[in-house]
């Protein structure tokens, strides 16, 4: 699904921490130079307010103006576009560096947002999966701030909250798919006595405490490697986050199947030939995730520096999210849920 999608997207974030021909060119340097030497020393010019907001300092707006300057001198001369510092040159918006980026992270903030609503109002509180779809929800929430947020202003602290935030995104989606499929989900058991007797708490298995668990400390270790490293570890990140991804994709792809190909339980008490006409939106929404994820593949200069692939990628997601809620909210409504409830 979309998390396949966060995974790609990661990896083509890769380049952000190695240079690039741009800005190693000696006519960058120069400029550069220039710029510091007449704006950045003792008369050195104040910031705009939005510039100042957003953390920028003048040795940053000298590379912002020098690398602009030289992709529009660029442009008119038919040359091609350089990267500088790994990434494409952009025009930003009130000290935002990739507008489009952090306006199409807020569509996808929105989409949680609603989902989210949808799935406290329309998923009875007595419903196994209900607490694992909130807190994927606010993980996701998490997530998208954090997107916006680098995408405001790329550095070495925003560009971690970002990684681990997606990471942990995608690990949890994992995680609930795991719960959801394999219905480890804890159950509340009636007893025998009279009415006025609450249930007793739902009974966690040893197999969910276990599953629990490992996801827990892959997560502290996934954060603790790419932290502890003198350098952060690109290839890795890219590795971790597309295997989880696929893994997921994997497990919503078996749980689609025709009938005559089902090999799992779709929902617990009923035969493996039950298949709810919805089951087939998860093979639909993977489908949806293997398109948008060639935006990421083809990368491509930024359209009058302001759309490239990354940004239409952040777009496709955002519809791709409420498909997915939409989903959810089918498969925790199907009659069954009621029929097997012990």
């Amino acid at each position: 699904m979309r998390h396949f999608l966060w995974a790609l997207s990661v990896a083509a974030a890769v380049g952000t921490a190695w240079a690039s021909w741009g800005d190693r060119s000696p006519e960058f340097e120069n400029c550069l130079r220039s710029c510091a030497n007449s704006r950045c020393g003792v008369n050195r010019v104040p910031l705009s307010f939005p510039l100042r907001l957003t953390w920028w300092t003048c040795e940053d707006d000298c590379k912002y103006t020098c690398m602009n300057e030289i992709t529009s001198r660029n442009i008119r001369l038919g040359d091609r576009v350089h990267q500088y510092y790994g990434k494409w040159p952009f025009w930003r918006l009130l000290g935002m560096q990739e507008p489009a980026s952090v306006a199409f992270s807020l569509l996808n903030l929105w989409a949680h947002v609603r989902g989210l609503a949808k799935v406290r109002r329309d998923i009875p509180d007595s419903h196994p999966m209900k607490a694992y779809y909130i807190m994927w929800s606010f993980t996701g929430l998490n997530a998208w701030i954090w997107s916006a947020v680098f995408h405001t202003r790329d550095n070495s602290i925003t560009e971690k909250l970002d990684y681990f935030s997606a990471a942990l995104t995608i690990l949890y989606a994992m995680y609930y798919t795991v719960v959801r499929l394999f219905h480890l989900y804890p159950t509340s058991r009636k007893t025998r006595l009279t009415l006025s007797t609450p249930d007793p708490a739902p009974a966690s298995s040893p197999t969910h405490k276990a599953w629990s668990l490992l996801c827990i400390l892959v997560y502290i270790g996934h954060v603790s490697y790419l932290t502890l490293l003198p350098r952060f570890d690109y290839t890795y990140n890219i590795i971790f986050n597309t295997v989880i991804g696929l893994a997921h994709n994997a497990l919503w792809l078996v749980y689609s199947l025709p009938t005559s190909m089902s090999i799992i339980r779709r929902f617990a008490g009923r035969p493996i030939s039950y298949r709810p006409p919805f089951v087939t939106n998860a093979g639909i929404f993977a489908a949806f995730t293997t398109a948008a994820s060639a935006l990421e593949l083809f990368d491509f200069p930024p359209i009058q520096r302001v759309i490239d692939a990354h940004s239409l990628w952040h777009l496709a997601t955002a519809p791709i999210a409420l498909l997915w809620y939409d989903f959810l909210l089918q498969d925790a409504r199907d009659e069954s849920w009621r029929e097997n409830r012990v």
